[in-house]
């Protein structure tokens, strides 16, 4: 999964994507727990994907944010 391939996305796929790749992490936890996963790598790479999916979602958040007139900016004001 690249970076580049969620950006397109839209949140409500990506806000699915993150459940679904916990619940996956989820298993690979119980399957490790049980002496019964094959690839510990697994595990890491599910995390690198979940935050993967959810840096692409904050991207898109602080995105429709700034296009929306009516939020306030971002920074802090003095």
């Amino acid at each position: 999964m690249n970076y580049t391939d969620l950006q397109n996305k839209d949140p409500k796929e990506l806000e699915q994507m993150v459940k679904d790749l916990r619940v996956k992490l989820g298993k690979f936890r119980f399957e490790l727990a049980n002496k019964s996963l094959k690839d510990m790598s697994q595990i890491k790479q599910t995390k690198k994907d979940i935050a993967r999916v959810l840096t692409a979602l904050n991207r898109a958040n602080i995105k429709s944010k700034c296009q929306n007139p009516n939020v306030k900016s971002m920074s802090k004001s003095k």
